[in-house]
């Protein structure tokens, strides 16, 4: 691990994780995640079930976070995998304003394509132009097929909507990809996943080779083989291969503060702050401790 000891992981699935991921993730000096809305890795089929994950989102997951001294944001949307269901999508569209607009939501997200369809595009327009009435930051998934014509598509279609580029985040970037994407004033952010996305090696010979700016690096683990550990792996790689500390600074803890910051649901301050932690606090009755002696750390419950 690097000796810089903060760290931001802005595209995260925790809920996918176990608890001792949060406990480790605080070890390596991540203080804070990004939770995008995803699917479950199987379709879901009722609108019912998209209410009750985005309220475990802004609900148990941002309490479980703060159990390890982890502040949890997420972005509320409807994925573009699931999009080709088009009942089901407009539904879920129909309810984003319930979630989208709460305490903890820094974007719509992730939303984008898929497959490149027509259905894709129609709900990618319709959270779009949400986003656009409500001034908020987008993420966008870029498509594992096609993925440069796909993040060229997604651009253009925000900007036809009315997006400010500086609002929109293109995530799983790749060496093809990213120019695209800062050409265009957007930010670029790069997910370290094993076998399917980037690994830290080719990060950082991107960071070496075009500088830190508007460049996110991520982790994007959930429950397929991936690694909740990848910022804070990816920045000790670039501090051994002698990167500036500016620059991993800014790659993996301010970029993505300044990107989802424009939501104005991200506190710096508090964030540069060592967290109290008080695991005697319940969400509900529901304790993540399980029996375990609790963390009270000095101050604990002081206002």
């Amino acid at each position: 691990m690097p000796t810089t000891k903060r760290f931001f992981d802005p595209h995260i699935h925790m809920s996918s994780r176990t608890t001792i991921c949060y406990q480790e993730m605080a070890e390596a000096g991540i203080r804070a995640v990004i939770e995008p809305a995803f699917w479950l890795g199987q379709p879901r089929t009722n609108v019912g079930s998209f209410i009750d994950y985005f309220s475990s989102l802004i609900g148990f997951e941002r309490f479980r976070a703060s159990q390890f001294g982890i502040q949890h944001f997420c972005t509320i949307g409807l994925n573009s995998k699931e999009a080709n269901d088009e009942g089901l999508a407009k539904e879920v569209i129909e309810i984003l304003p319930r979630f989208a607009l709460k305490e903890g939501v820094v974007a719509i997200g992730e939303i984008g394509y898929d497959e490149i369809t027509s259905a894709e595009e129609k709900a990618y327009i319709a959270q779009l132009e949400f986003a656009v009435e409500h001034d908020m930051v987008v993420m966008v998934h870029s498509p594992h097929r096609d993925k440069h014509n796909g993040i060229l598509r997604s651009m253009d279609v925000a900007a036809e909507v009315g997006l400010d580029m500086e609002k929109l985040i293109v995530d799983h970037n790749n060496e093809e990809t990213f120019r695209a994407v800062l050409d265009r004033g957007c930010w670029a952010g790069f997910t370290i996943y094993p076998h399917t996305k980037m690994d830290s090696v080719r990060m950082v010979d991107i960071v070496e080779a075009n500088g830190p700016d508007r460049i996110i690096v991520n982790s994007s683990a959930d429950w397929g083989i991936s690694d909740h550990l990848s910022v804070p792996k990816t920045a000790g790689l670039m501090e051994r291969r002698g990167i500036d500390a500016a620059w991993i600074e800014k790659t993996c803890w301010s970029n993505a503060m300044e990107a989802y910051g424009q939501s104005g649901e991200i506190d710096v301050d508090s964030l540069n702050r060592d967290q109290v932690v008080d695991q005697t606090q319940m969400f509900g009755d529901t304790t993540i401790l399980r029996g375990q002696t609790p963390r009270v750390d000095e101050g604990a419950g002081v206002v």
